[in-house]
């Protein structure tokens, strides 16, 4: 059984960890930090988790008492695992990090950001992107994990098959992504309010937003690995959706080849991949279809038999996004079936 230790358990990233790991037959979650809540039962904050997590406190962060576990899971505000990170892989932890700490390589364009100075740059290069549709073979032996972004899991994993086959113009990509007011965390915020986000739409962050340099390196190091040009320009324009959680980016490129099957092209790129469902040729994914599953549904067209494709992408950003893609890490790096404890249906209505 799997030793699991959660860094800040209280946010929304934190509880689906919980929630997902209750049902894992391998693993078993033995340590929660949060400082606010130390001392207080999960499921009195959580009562969802009642009859699964009844005898699990919330603790005061402490590295000696995580160090007893096998893995520990960072679901904290960026820049908190960089300053733990250190003394806790010194001693011989396995790090999964759900925040942005350790996706950038680039120390510079991470401070640029994120807007603050970065504390363990030492460990950057240790640390694998936990894309597995990618980087499979490296998360297996991988002692910290950068889990991606939620935004950045969509836009790749509908880009991948184009790049990889250089089909596309990489210096004219679009990606017009929505999510669900979860992925902003659970942090009061008035416009958050269901009075605010119900009955509207809108776009943010159309001049920058701190997910694009994430995204270009992705779709960079797609490129490097089938021996192209890595140099990836992307408009990226993120927008909020009055729903609670899920994503659904639509994705626009010029072909550079009209002639190919795209279709088939996406079918055979994931045909092995567990949580990556391609569509049948005309439909439209919803995000309904994925809720609280780590499944990403992929759908791609060529209108009018043009030079453009669309990609339309739909996922759980709590799960596949965030949460679930952890585990999926998780399971790779101990060697486990990559569905153990993932297998699970969306939740209708």
């Amino acid at each position: 059984m799997i030793k699991v230790g959660i860094v800040g358990g209280t946010g929304y990233t934190g509880v689906e960890l919980l929630r997902l790991l209750a049902q894992h037959p391998q693993a078993q979650v033995s340590v929660i930090t949060s400082r606010a809540e130390a001392g207080r039962g999960v499921t009195t904050l959580f009562p969802n988790l009642r009859g699964h997590y009844d005898h699990l406190h919330f603790s005061a962060p402490n590295n000696q008492t995580l160090l007893s576990c096998d893995v520990i899971f960072f679901a904290t505000p960026h820049g908190v695992a960089q300053a733990a990170a250190g003394e806790l892989l010194e001693g011989g932890a396995k790090i999964i990090d759900l925040s942005a700490d350790f996706r950038l390589r680039d120390i510079a364009t991470w401070e640029h950001w994120y807007n603050q100075a970065h504390g363990a740059e030492q460990w950057l290069p240790e640390a694998v992107y936990g894309l597995p549709e990618f980087n499979r073979e490296t998360v297996k032996n991988a002692r910290l994990v950068a889990c991606p972004g939620c935004y950045p899991t969509s836009v790749l994993l509908g880009f991948k098959p184009l790049i990889e086959n250089n089909l596309v113009d990489t210096q004219h990509l679009i990606a017009s992504s929505a999510s669900g007011a979860s992925g902003a965390g659970r942090g009061a915020n008035s416009a958050l309010l269901l009075t605010e986000i119900g009955e509207s739409f809108k776009a943010y962050g159309a001049t920058g937003h701190r997910h694009l340099p994430e995204i270009e390196q992705g779709l960079g190091d797609f490129a490097k690995a089938a021996g192209q040009n890595s140099d990836i320009q992307l408009t990226f324009v993120p927008h909020l959706l009055p729903i609670s959680r899920g994503i659904h980016s639509t994705l626009f490129a010029t072909l550079t080849d009209t002639r190919i099957d795209l279709q088939a092209l996406f079918e055979s790129a994931y045909a092995n991949e567990p949580f990556i469902d391609v569509l049948p040729a005309g439909s439209h994914p919803e995000t309904r279809t994925v809720k609280g599953t780590n499944m990403c549904r992929i759908a791609v067209h060529q209108p009018q038999g043009r030079d453009t494709v669309v990609i339309t992408v739909v996922e759980d950003n709590l799960t596949k996004g965030a949460s679930g893609q952890a585990i999926q890490n998780m399971n790779i790096m101990f060697g486990l079936e990559e569905r153990c404890g993932l297998e699970l249906a969306s939740l209708l209505p």
